[in-house]
């Protein structure tokens, strides 16, 4: 029966979600390939496809109910390349060798800050956070790091202006995102957030408004979605102290916008975002 098994080999619905997470990991080394040949609008992009691919394999592994350990431990692999030390080494090659030997400093703590909150989540994975901690993480997530960490480059892009290429900014960003990876500052999951019905549909023109934006101005829509995250994160921490505080009352509502549905699922919701 072994035999058998082994004879049919895996099917390839089992395989996609880890053919995504390989995509993701390829990705992120061309991002350092391009930041070599100083093609830095193409490493900020390959950066984002990376991220698109992140949260795209773990809901194809949940869809077609082919998660496995083998791909959760590759997925936080490519985590660390594609949204750790690639948006490092772009940076480096971009602005902060000129600095050295003082540039390579916060490249190489912004890197290791990012392996160490993969390795934090991973063993953090067997405990289930309360269903009113489910609509936030803990930290900034790794591919947002990735997208923070890399707003000088892209503020480049949009005013050309040479004050964001200074390794002194690079740096302060480099630091400021290596500590809110690590810390324990509650940020918005956005992934339990529920549209009234009155509402969808101008959620939806915006959504294709948003769309529109990205086509004809890719970076600039880029920039203003990152100071957006930039400026929610003290409302996140309010938000959470407030959450927070309700449930301690014993006033916490479970159908609540800002709930879950069970503890379980917040675990899966955050692994969107750094693993399967």
């Amino acid at each position: 029966m072994a035999n058998g098994r082994r004879l049919r080999g895996i099917s390839i619905n089992v395989l996609i979600p880890n053919m995504i997470t390989v995509a993701a990991l390829c990705a992120g080394l061309t991002a350092i390939r391009f930041a070599q040949q100083d093609r830095w609008e193409a490493a900020a992009f390959a950066i984002a496809a990376a991220a698109f691919f992140d949260g795209l394999d773990g809901r194809m592994a949940r869809l077609l109910k082919s998660s496995s350990k083998f791909g959760a431990e590759l997925d936080s692999l490519s985590d660390v390349v594609s949204f750790g030390v690639a948006p490092a080494m772009v940076l480096y090659f971009w602005t902060m060798q000129g600095a050295d030997p003082f540039g390579w400093g916060p490249v190489m703590l912004y890197a290791v800050c990012c392996a160490l909150r993969l390795a934090r989540f991973n063993t953090a994975l067997e405990e289930a956070p309360p269903a009113w901690a489910a609509n936030y993480f803990t930290g900034v997530p790794a591919p947002m790091a990735a997208g923070l960490v890399l707003f000088p480059l892209v503020m480049s892009f949009v005013t050309g202006s040479t004050f964001f290429s200074h390794p002194a900014v690079v740096a302060l960003f480099l630091i400021g995102v290596s500590i809110l990876m690590v810390s324990r500052i509650p940020t918005f999951a956005f992934k339990k957030g529920r549209v009234p019905a009155r509402f969808v549909l101008p959620f939806l023109l915006g959504v294709g408004l948003v769309g529109a934006f990205l086509v004809n101005t890719p970076w600039a829509t880029l920039a203003v979605f990152l100071g957006g995250y930039i400026l929610s994160i003290p409302l996140a921490i309010r938000s959470f102290g407030k959450v927070r505080r309700r449930a301690e009352a014993g006033e916490f509502d479970e159908d609540d916008d800002i709930a879950a549905e069970d503890g379980s699922e917040a675990v899966d919701n955050e692994a969107d975002s750094e693993r399967k």
